[in-house]
């Protein structure tokens, strides 16, 4: 199955004008947030956006940056660890992201080194 038609969580996805009003930052480091993982996005419908559940509180899902970096060690672009974050894993029981805000970073790091 391929990753479009994949299940995928649903979530909105937020534009960079929209993240800037979200997070409160101004767009220079809305940029740098991206640019050093804290957030990833994708042009898949035209303008770059970011899946909001990446947000929690008004800010970056913490465990995020550390999980992007390790699906990159494995070879992910960002599309593809989005997707990967995005859809049920079967070994972990939710999508990734779900067990991220659950607190979970430890399993799904563990899962996502695997995939290497």
């Amino acid at each position: 199955m391929t990753a479009d038609l994949a299940p995928r969580i649903e979530t909105d996805w937020l534009t960079l004008p929209e993240l800037v009003d979200l997070l409160g930052e101004p767009l220079g480091r809305v940029r740098r947030l991206l640019d050093e993982n804290h957030l990833i996005g994708s042009r898949r419908a035209g303008a770059f956006k970011v899946p909001s559940v990446f947000i929690v509180d008004g800010h970056p899902l913490v465990s995020l940056r550390g999980t992007v970096f390790v699906l990159h060690d494995a070879g992910f672009t960002d599309d593809e660890a989005i997707d990967w974050l995005l859809s049920p894993e079967e070994s972990i029981g939710v999508a990734p992201i779900e067990a991220l805000r659950a607190g979970r970073k430890s399993e799904v790091r563990r899962v996502a080194q695997a995939l290497a």
